[in-house]
């Protein structure tokens, strides 16, 4: 079932399996591909007419994960491998008898969204202990699309690795050849000098969804759990090497500023950079000096109708890199398993970023990071600049955690922030257990302190999942005291105890109609109680009933949901402007939500609600059109419209009504997958504000950028004054080098 679409590469299209297909254990015989040493460098160019690829083993006998489980591909997949001194060497060849009219691609962002692609994805275990995986992907356009894995649970998405790939099209398929260097990839110094890896090799035919790989697995789970992983043989890596990559740069900034109190114009000059030092293979240490942002996507506004505070999430890249290993905590799942309560008690948006989102200088700063078999551990320690009203502050990170079994793991985190008026600390303990290939267990307890105010307060969750390919079922049990305060993390709600269990059903048999349009039927329950803690009444329940939810063969879905829910208001609850008092309230709200294949030209996604809503009632709408007629060419309009009536204070006005539209508009234009001009346009009628954010972005080699960036924001919801504007003009080149 999907609630909210994965956008990962490792996500199943959509969670949901054929009745006949078990969950199978890993294969004690493990299929292989065996590498071919050259002396020569390849020309990586996507056409594979270098004599040197006949040397090589093919290797094509790849199997179904979906939609039929262990059933033999439709089209051909055929991969060879060979390597130097230098560089491992990729060719994969995805065959289609449809040719170029089969291939989908919406666009040539790096980072690319699974579910509109065409792609080939490769994940190397060259540790070989089944738990971690480094995943590198392309597209049929040489799109790059690169992350971590661990335990198959979590991911460094954003992790950026230094390779190379190009490809071509042709009337039987398309070729991707791909260039890796031996630093970038991760593998222990042995005694042999011939090393096997844990390797996969997984590809989606994006036109019927059809995915299939090397070695297969249970597609409830992903291509990067590794124990299902195949073998890549005979390689003969040079020795693993203490390697340096400097990554400095120079920008200029220009800042006007209009309708602001002492707050003159500026035309600044920057000089910083970062170092990463690749220590051994299990230990890396990152440096960076005054640390920049320019080239971070901008937040997109969200109007909030809930009593749950929004989560934006990180976009800089710094604090994206090894992010999993202190990003404990529980939240929402891509599908809206698990329940809503989300707690982190570490979230590197606290630092570098003020709570509206504007930047505060970063001085300093480093983090360590060490990954074993055994255990992991590491630290972030940053200094923040004083700037204006917001002090100097320091920050510091410290995470440890060991493995145990097959994928079991306890560890602790610790964050301190420190300024002239206080230190707040959090201290957490974790686990996680996977009990069996469906049976998993997830828990913390935080404790935090603050100095200034004298407040202690407790955060801990247990959450339990069991998963197969016929039903997934959850249980989350969390409790927030009313004095948790983790400054240095995040929490949707204080002060509550939530207790959130649910069940998706997965559906594929024979019974269900029209199966040349639907994959599959996938009803379900969510269900949400929320108590106060301080006093232990209920503040909330929510019973989210799912009787429909079709998933189509070509990607789209429909659902609908109907929600009984009753809120009691301990406090005054205003969303969107909209007044509520405290009272007891009970209301049905029902959901609409409907995608057409998002790897079309034209698609369209959409969701719709209405109902009763606290006193009142609510209409909601949010409909979102992609037109991609070439990848070069991008464009995402979206409406959001909220229309309360009777609502809160509305009641007792004239019309008993009110409208809050939030409109954007997206665009992405593309030479090629290294020159793109990217921009959005948002206006939010809640507080009458019109952003937009242009970016020109030029990776003239690996991993090099030329950023020229616009930003502009302006404000209008401020009594009796003008309209505040600022506009932002960006230059910023960064040069990497490994060394």
């Amino acid at each position: 079932m999907i609630k909210k679409l994965p956008n990962f590469l490792f996500f199943i299209t959509s969670f949901s399996f054929a009745q006949d297909a078990e969950i199978f254990k890993p294969d004690s015989v493990k299929k292989k591909i065996e590498a071919t040493p050259i002396t020569t460098n390849l020309r990586i160019d996507g056409v594979m007419n270098d004599a040197e690829w006949k040397l090589a083993k093919p290797v094509s006998n790849f199997i179904q994960i979906e939609p039929y489980q262990g059933k033999q591909p439709s089209h051909k997949t055929e991969v060879r491998v060979l390597y130097n001194k230098n560089y491992l060497y990729f060719a994969i060849f995805a065959g289609d008898s449809l040719g170029k009219k089969a291939i989908r691609a919406t666009d040539f962002k790096r980072d690319f969204s699974f579910r509109q692609h065409d792609l080939v994805a490769l994940s190397f275990d060259g540790f070989n202990d089944k738990r971690n995986a480094m995943a590198l992907v392309t597209n049929p356009y040489g799109v790059q699309r690169d992350f971590l894995s661990f335990d198959d649970i979590y991911y460094d998405i954003d992790w950026d690795g230094l390779w190379r790939v190009r490809t071509t099209r042709t009337d039987s398929g398309w070729v991707a050849e791909m260039a890796v260097p031996w630093q970038t990839l991760r593998y222990p110094k042995t005694d042999s000098p011939t090393q096997n890896w844990g390797f996969n090799v997984f590809r989606n035919r994006r036109l019927t969804n059809e995915q299939t790989a090397f070695s297969p697995y249970p597609r409830s789970f992903t291509n990067t759990r590794m124990a299902y992983a195949g073998v890549l043989t005979n390689l003969q890596p040079p020795p693993p090497s203490t390697n340096v990559r400097i990554q400095p740069y120079f920008l200029t900034t220009f800042d006007r500023y209009r309708n602001y109190d002492n707050k003159p114009n500026t035309n600044t000059y920057k000089l910083g950079g970062e170092i990463k030092w690749a220590i051994n293979p299990n230990a890396i240490l990152d440096i960076t000096a005054n640390t920049d942002f320019a080239q971070a996507d901008a937040d997109r506004q969200v109007n909030n109708v809930t009593r749950f505070s929004v989560f934006f999430p990180e976009r800089r890249q710094f604090f994206l890199e090894n992010a999993s290993l202190f990003g404990v905590g529980v939240g929402p799942n891509e599908d809206l398993s698990g329940g809503t309560m989300r707690v982190q008690p570490f979230f590197s948006r606290r630092i570098g970023l003020d709570d509206s989102g504007n930047p505060i200088p970063i001085d300093v700063g480093a983090r360590f990071v060490y990954r074993s078999l055994k255990r992991n551990y590491g630290a972030i320690a940053m200094r923040q600049r004083e700037v204006g009203d917001s002090p100097g502050t320091n920050f510091f990170v410290g995470r440890y955690s060991e493995n145990f079994g097959k994928q079991n793991r306890i560890g602790g985190l610790v964050t301190v922030k420190n300024r002239p008026d206080g230190t707040n600390m959090t201290g957490t303990i974790d686990g996680f257990f996977r009990l069996s290939e469906s049976h998993s267990l997830n828990t913390m307890a935080v404790y935090s302190t603050s100095t200034n105010s004298g407040k202690s307060g407790f955060s801990g969750f247990a959450q339990y999942y069991y998963s197969t390919n016929q039903f997934k079922f959850w249980w989350t049990q969390s409790v927030v005291t009313k004095d948790f305060n983790p400054e240095m993390g995040f929490v949707s709600r204080s002060d509550v105890v939530g207790t959130t269990p649910g069940i998706f059903f997965f559906n594929r048999g024979k019974w269900i109609p029209f199966k040349k349009f639907i994959r599959a039927f996938e009803p379900g329950i969510m269900t949400e109680f929320y108590h106060q803690a301080s006093t232990g009444k209920l503040v909330e329940r929510q019973l989210n009933i799912n009787p429909i939810w079709l998933n189509f063969q070509r990607g789209g879905y429909f659902g609908y949901l109907i929600n009984p829910t009753f809120q009691r208001l301990t406090e005054p609850f205003v969303p969107l402007g909209v007044y509520i008092d405290n009272g007891e309230y009970n209301y049905v709200r029902h959901q609409i939500y409907a995608s057409t294949n998002p790897s079309a030209v034209i698609s369209l996604n959409s969701s719709f609600e209405w109902g009763t809503y606290f006193n009142g009632r609510l209409n909601s709408h949010d409909i979102r059109m992609q037109i991609a007629p070439v990848p070069h060419i991008s464009i995402l309009a979206r409406y959001n419209r909220n229309h309360f009536r009777n609502v809160g204070n509305l009641a007792h006005e004239a019309n008993g009504e009110s409208y809050v539209d939030l409109y954007s508009v997206e665009g992405r234009f593309a030479l090629n997958p290294r020159v793109q001009l990217i921009g959005f346009y948002q206006k939010n009628a809640e507080n009458l504000s019109q952003n937009y954010n242009i970016r020109l972005s030029w990776e003239y080699r690996p991993l090099s950028y030329i950023y020229v960036v616009y930003n502009h924001r302006e404000f209008d919801n401020l009594l009796d004054k003008p309209t505040q504007i600022e506009n932002h003009v960006i230059a910023k080149i960064s040069y990497l080098k490994q060394f």
